[in-house]
């Protein structure tokens, strides 16, 4: 049975979206030597799908069509592993670095979804619109993005207090639907996305209420701009340079929304400062998307201590003591967090007909990794040391009848060619030390909020009743 191909996926992007890029507007991102890499990878996960469906995909009850797992509401532990297996499969295919590929927005969409009774009891109209939008995302396999957090201004102000057109907010209403206008961040993938979810993940307060909206947009919408940051894959040399960066480099944008019309079945949250907050928290939905991110980080730490090894493979190092100390502390932090994965799967439990991943280790691997990626990073390019950066400033290097010769001679490796051991250490550099690298280090560490926010989640979902009764039951078994 057919599902959805790479193919349809990039025509699905010729669809004239605003996006800018270097203060021109691009006509095609998927022909954009600043984007076309990103998108063929990105369609590259369809096909994937296509060529291993029973794996990679599923059939929604009344559907035709079978679409990825990322959009299965799993009923039992049993369907959540199996669930899991496809996002790790997807994560493989970008080792890691797509982390906005299509099944992160679709987890926190099914998971909102999960929780439909929370939607009702803000509005019954919203919530039938919610239920709609889900289920025709999901019959037609699409890629969202979603922009959850305000443009950072004055953070001393209360976001209704930040300049005027500033945040994004309702301008206008009619009986068609909502007028929107301003700023929401940070887009990462838009540009390769069909629409994205418009929401606010960052708390809001009575007062706020025209910043206080939900929606679901397509982005080729007019007067919806897309204002990309610098491209990594337009400054990539070559693939042999950049091996990660000229190809899974899935872009962060800016949206600015310049009165863009959105029709009421296309509206989730309306003018609810509490509701903005619940649809994350009192749903799954938070849970799910962030447990995507935990599964794909999973298979990205796998890659770094992979990488790690070979290193010091190149370099000769691998048998030394302490370099096998650093290894091993290295797999062991990865091993870590795939066990913290595998434990928020098996402490769950059902949510209604549902069965959702255990919410407090989902947070306390949140907290844990946000400092634990930086410090890989880390020990990995302190077993490195020089190695990294005395490389062959480019491919064509080697096609210099002077130049090749006195590469061979000193890119020396006890078990590498010097072609091998260059290829090696460009693609390291990419992975931890270029400004590819850099972003990834910066969005590992905040992309679920900053630390007193995750810490705060860790907090408030810790069973703190049963941790203090252990100690008021050895606090009363003596006396003085």
């Amino acid at each position: 049975m057919q599902c959805k191909t790479g193919a349809e996926h990039i025509e699905s992007l010729k669809d004239r979206r605003t996006v800018y890029l270097d203060g021109a507007l691009v006509p095609d991102v998927t022909t954009h030597p600043a984007f076309r890499n990103a998108v063929a990878s990105a369609a590259s996960l369809y096909d994937y799908q296509a060529a291993n469906h029973d794996l990679m995909t599923f059939l929604p009850v009344g559907a035709t069509r079978r679409v990825n797992r990322g959009w299965q509401m799993p009923r039992s532990y049993d369907d959540l592993a199996q669930r899991r297996k496809a996002l790790e499969a997807w994560a493989q295919q970008s080792y890691g670095f797509m982390g906005r590929s299509p099944d992160h927005v679709a987890s926190a969409l099914i998971g909102q979804r999960m929780g439909i009774e929370v939607f009702t009891r803000h509005s019954p109209a919203r919530a039938k619109a919610l239920a709609d939008y889900v289920d025709y995302a999901t019959r037609n396999d699409l890629f969202l993005t979603y922009v959850i957090v305000n443009p950072q201004a004055d953070r001393s102000k209360d976001w209704g207090n930040q300049p005027e057109e500033l945040v994004a907010q309702i301008v206008d209403e009619d009986t068609t639907g909502l007028t929107i206008r301003g700023a929401k961040m940070l887009g990462t993938s838009s540009i390769m996305a069909n629409e994205v979810l418009v929401a606010n993940l960052q708390p809001l307060k009575p007062g706020e209420e025209p910043l206080a909206f939900c929606c679901a947009l397509p982005m080729n919408t007019s007067g919806l701009r897309v204002l990309s940051r610098k491209s990594h894959e337009a400054h990539a040399v070559s693939v042999y340079d950049n091996p990660l960066s000229s190809r899974f480099d899935e872009n962060d944008a800016l949206l600015y929304f310049d009165d863009v019309k959105v029709p009421w079945d296309r509206v989730f949250v309306h003018r609810d400062t509490d509701m903005s907050r619940a649809q994350f928290h009192d749903t799954p939905g938070h849970v799910f998307q962030n447990y995507q991110a935990q599964v794909r980080l999973s298979v990205k730490l796998k890659f770094l201590v992979g990488l790690a090894h070979k290193i010091t493979e190149a370099i000769g190092t691998t048998s030394m003591p302490q370099v096998r100390e650093q290894l091993g502390l290295l797999a062991a932090n990865a091993g870590m967090v795939e066990a913290m994965v595998a434990g928020m799967e098996a402490a769950g439990g059902m949510r209604g007909e549902f069965y959702v991943p255990n919410r407090h280790m989902l947070y306390a691997a949140h907290v844990t990794t946000q400092d634990l990626y930086p410090r890989m990073i880390h020990l990995i390019r302190d077993l490195a040391g020089g190695s990294l950066i005395m490389l062959p400033s480019s491919f064509r290097d080697w096609d210099n009848p002077v130049l090749a010769p006195i590469i061979r001679k000193s890119q020396r490796s006890p078990n590498f060619t010097p072609e091998e051991k260059v290829k090696l250490m460009k693609a390291a550099w990419d992975a931890l030390g270029s400004e590819f690298a850099s972003r990834h280090v910066q969005y590992e560490m905040f992309y679920a909020g900053a630390r007193f926010v995750t810490a705060g989640h860790s907090y408030r979902t810790f069973d703190w009743n049963a941790a203090r009764g252990m100690v008021d039951r050895l606090l009363s078994s003596y006396d003085l």
